[in-house]
C-alpha cells in the first residue's frame, strides 16, 4: 500500500514539475498548492524532486552555452553590423530576459548568473557599437578616398590626358591640395581628442564603476569579445589593398611606403596626445581632495604660512643681533689659499687687485658678512619648506619666497643694522666696516636671486616676478652710518674744544699753536687714514663736515657773549691755531678734494682775523659791499661784536689806552669805525 502510494505521488510530482514547466508563469501558484493538499511531508519529497530537476537543468544549460558560446560571440559580432534590427532584438532579448529573470528567482540563483551574463554581453556590445561612432574612423576614411582619389588622378587618368592645359593645372594643383586635406584631417582630429578632453571624466567614472559591478565577468567571454571588438582606431588601419589599375609593383610599393609614413604619423600624434591626457586626468587639480572644494582650507594655510614666515624672522633676528654681536668689524685675514676659499665658498666675493696680493691678506669686509648671506640663504630654505607643501605653481613658490626674502631683509635686518649703528660702543672704525660691509651684501642681493631661481627654476624675466628690493637696505644702513659718522666727528671735535685754555688777556702770543688744537689734527689725520676704504665720496664729506664743524666751533668761541674781554695777543694766539687748520686743509688729508676747497671752510675765520691783525678798517669800509671786496666774508656785526671786547680802557694792555698814549687822533679814528659799524648793522637789520 506505502508503494503504492509513493509510486502514485511521484507520478503527482512528476506531473507538477510538467506543469510548472509547461504552463504560464501565473498558474504555478494553484499547480505547487496541490503539493501541500496531498499527504503530509509529500512537499519535502516534491522539494527534493524540484532540486534534482534542477540541477539536470542546470547541467543542460551549461552544456548549452558551452556548445553554443562560439556561435554566440558570431552571433553578437553580427549583431554589429546588423543595426537596423538592433533595437526590435534588444527589445526582445529584454523580455526574454525578463522571463528568465523571474523564473530564475524562483527556481535557482544559478539561473540568474546566466541572465546576468547575458545582458552584461548585450550592454558590452552595445558600448562597443556606441564607442565605435566616437572614433573618427568615418571621416578619416573620407580623407583616404579622398587621397586616393587624387593619387588615381595624379598617376592613371591625367596622364591619358596631359596634353591639356586644364590637366596641367590640376596637376599642380594636386599636391596643395593633398596637403589642405592632411591639414584638415589633422585639425579634426585635435578637434576629437579635445572632445575626448572634455568627457574623459565622466567616462571614467561610468567605466570605474561598470568595472567594481562586474568583476566576476566571465574572463573568457570578456577575451573572445575583446578580440572581436578589437578594431583599429582608424580607417588607414583597416583598409582593404585596393588595384592600382594598372600602376607598376614599384610604384605601388612607394605609394604605399607613403601612406604608411602619412599613417604613422597620425598615429603617432595620438598616441602622444592620448598619453598627454592620462597623465592629466591622473594629477589632482590643486583646489580639490577627493572632489570636495577646499579652498577655506588653502585660506587657512595661508594664513598659517604668514603666521610662520612671522616665527621664522622672529628666530632670524636674534641670530643677526647675535652675528654683530660677535663681529669684531676689521677686515678679515686669509693666510692661505684654503682659508680665502672657504670664505669666498660662503659669500660670492670678487677682486682682481686683492686675488693678485701675496698671502697672507686681508679680505675688506669683517666676518659678520658671510654669517649675514648663509643665514638668509637658511631662512629661503626655511620659507621654502613650508610652501612647497602647499602645491602651488612654481611661480606662486616663487613670489613667496622673494616676498618673505624681502621682508627678511627691509624690516628685520633693517631694524638690526639700525640698532647697531645707534649702539654706543659703536665708534667710528666700526662705523667705516658697517659702511664697508653694507656694500658688500649690497652687491651679493644678485646672487640671493640667482639662488631663489635655482630653487624654483622660474626666470627673474618673468613678468609677474617679484624682485629683490631689499637692497633698499643695505643702502639706508649705509647712510644711517654715514650720518652717525659725521656726528660722531664732531661730538669728538667738540671734545676737544672743550679742552681749550686760551688766556684772553695775553700781552702776545707764544709763538706756536695751541696744545689742544695740534692733538685734535692729529686725531682727524688718523682718522681720516682709515677713511680712504670707504666708498664713494663719503671720507670726501666727512672731511668736509669735520671742518666745517671746526671752523664754526672756533668762530663762536670768538663770539661767546661770556667772553668779555680779548687782547691783542689773544688774536694773534688764535690765529696760529687757525694757521695750523688751514694747513691741516691743504695738506690733503683726503684725496679727491679739488684746488683749495677744503681750506676755504676757513674762509670766514681767516678774514675776520686778517682785518684785526692788519687793523685795515679803511679797506674794509671803503670796499665794503663790493664783490671785489678783500673782506667780502666778514660780516658787520662779527666784526663789531670782536671789537667791542677790544674797546675796554680800563685795562692797561688794551690796544685803545697804548693809542691814547701815543695819539689821541687815533682814539677818534676808532670811535668813528664803531659808529660806522654800527650804522651798516643798523642798515642791515632795517633791509632785512
Amino acid at each position: 500500500m506505502a508503494e503504492s502510494e509513493s509510486l502514485e505521488t511521484i507520478t503527482e510530482h512528476e506531473r507538477i514539475l510538467q506543469e510548472i514547466e509547461s504552463t504560464d508563469t501565473a498558474c504555478v501558484g494553484p499547480t505547487l498548492r496541490s503539493v501541500y493538499d496531498d499527504q503530509p511531508n509529500a512537499h519535502k519529497r516534491f522539494m527534493e524532486k524540484l532540486d534534482a530537476r534542477i540541477r539536470n537543468h542546470d547541467r543542460e544549460i551549461e552544456k548549452m552555452c558551452n556548445f553554443h558560446h562560439q556561435g554566440f560571440v558570431d552571433a553578437i559580432t553580427e549583431l554589429l553590423k546588423v543595426r537596423a534590427d538592433a533595437e526590435k532584438l534588444m527589445g526582445q532579448v529584454s523580455d526574454t530576459n525578463r522571463r528568465l529573470q523571474d523564473a530564475g528567482r524562483e527556481v535557482t540563483a544559478q539561473t540568474e548568473e546566466v541572465i546576468r551574463c547575458r545582458i552584461q554581453q548585450r550592454n558590452m556590445a552595445t558600448t562597443v557599437e556606441k564607442l565605435q561612432l566616437c572614433i573618427p574612423g568615418e571621416m578619416t576614411w573620407l580623407y583616404y578616398s579622398a587621397l586616393k582619389t587624387m593619387e588615381q588622378l595624379e598617376n592613371i587618368y591625367i596622364p591619358r590626358v596631359s596634353q591639356y592645359r586644364f590637366c596641367q593645372i590640376m596637376a599642380e594643383t594636386l599636391p596643395k591640395l593633398r596637403e589642405e586635406i592632411k591639414e584638415i584631417s589633422m585639425s579634426d582630429l585635435k578637434d576629437f581628442l579635445e572632445s575626448i578632453r572634455k568627457h574623459s571624466d565622466k567616462i571614467g567614472e561610468t567605466a570605474m564603476r561598470q568595472a567594481q559591478q562586474h568583476r566576476t565577468f566571465n574572463s573568457a567571454v570578456q577575451k573572445q569579445v575583446t578580440l572581436s571588438c578589437a578594431k583599429p582606431l582608424y580607417g588607414l588601419n583597416s583598409r582593404t589593398p585596393l588595384h592600382h589599375n594598372g600602376l607598376s609593383a614599384e610604384a605601388a610599393d612607394e605609394e604605399e611606403m607613403d601612406e604608411e609614413g602619412d599613417r604613422e604619423t597620425f598615429e603617432n600624434y595620438y598616441r602622444k596626445q592620448r598619453k598627454k591626457q592620462a597623465r592629466l586626468v591622473l594629477q589632482p587639480q590643486s583646489n580639490m581632495g577627493y572632489g570636495f572644494p577646499v579652498n577655506r582650507l588653502f585660506d587657512l594655510l595661508f594664513e598659517v604660512r604668514d603666521q610662520y614666515n612671522e616665527t621664522l624672522l622672529k628666530k632670524w633676528a636674534l641670530v643677526f643681533r647675535d652675528i654683530f654681536e660677535q663681529d669684531n668689524y676689521s677686515p678679515i685675514p686669509v693666510e692661505n689659499e684654503e682659508e680665502y676659499k672657504a670664505v669666498v665658498s660662503r659669500f660670492p666675493f670678487h677682486d682682481a687687485e686683492i686675488e693678485k696680493q701675496q698671502f697672507p691678506k686681508k679680505l675688506p669686509m669683517s666676518q659678520s658678512v658671510p654669517q649675514i648671506y648663509s643665514q638668509v640663504k637658511e631662512f629661503i630654505y626655511a620659507s621654502l619648506k613650508f610652501s612647497e607643501s602647499l602645491h602651488r605653481s612654481s611661480t606662486e613658490i616663487d613670489d613667496m619666497l622673494r616676498k618673505s626674502t624681502n621682508l627678511l631683509l627691509t624690516r628685520t635686518l633693517s631694524s638690526c643694522l639700525q640698532n647697531l649703528i645707534k649702539k654706543p660702543h659703536i665708534g667710528l672704525t666700526e662705523l667705516v666696516q658697517i659702511i664697508i660691509n653694507t656694500t658688500h651684501l649690497e652687491h651679493a642681493c644678485k646672487y640671493l636671486e640667482d639662488f631663489i631661481t635655482n630653487i624654483t627654476n622660474v626666470s627673474p624675466e618673468t613678468v609677474h616676478t617679484t624682485r629683490l628690493y631689499g637692497l633698499s637696505t643695505f643702502k639706508d644702513a649705509r647712510h644711517a652710518a654715514e650720518g652717525e659718522i659725521y656726528t660722531k666727528l664732531n661730538q669728538k671735535i667738540d671734545e676737544f674744544i672743550q679742552l681749550a685754555d686760551y688766556e684772553w688777556g695775553m700781552a702776545e702770543s707764544d709763538g706756536r699753536a695751541s696744545g689742544y688744537l695740534m692733538d685734535l689734527i692729529n686725531f682727524l689725520r688718523s682718522t681720516f687714514q682709515v677713511f680712504t676704504h670707504l666708498p664713494g665720496k663719503v671720507a670726501q664729506t666727512a672731511c668736509m663736515s669735520s671742518c666745517k664743524h671746526l671752523a664754526t666751533s672756533l668762530m663762536q668761541m670768538l663770539l661767546d657773549t661770556e667772553l668779555k674781554q680779548i687782547s691783542m695777543g689773544a688774536i694773534q694766539q688764535f690765529n696760529l691755531d687757525v694757521m695750523q687748520c688751514e694747513l691741516f686743509a691743504s695738506s690733503e688729508p683726503v684725496p679727491g678734494f679739488q684746488g683749495d676747497t677744503l681750506q676755504l671752510a676757513f674762509i670766514d675765520l681767516r678774514q675776520l682775523l686778517d682785518l684785526f691783525m692788519v687793523w685795515d678798517w679803511s679797506t674794509y669800509l671803503a670796499d665794503y659791499g663790493q664783490p671785489t671786496s678783500k673782506y667780502l666774508r666778514v660780516n658787520p656785526s662779527t666784526a663789531l661784536a670782536l671789537l667791542e671786547k677790544m674797546k675796554d680802557t680800563s685795562k692797561k694792555n688794551n690796544i685803545f689806552s697804548q693809542f691814547r698814549k701815543n695819539d689821541r687822533d687815533k682814539q677818534k679814528l676808532i670811535e668813528t669805525v664803531v659808529k660806522q659799524l654800527r650804522s651798516l648793522v643798523n642798515g642791515m637789520s632795517q633791509h632785512s
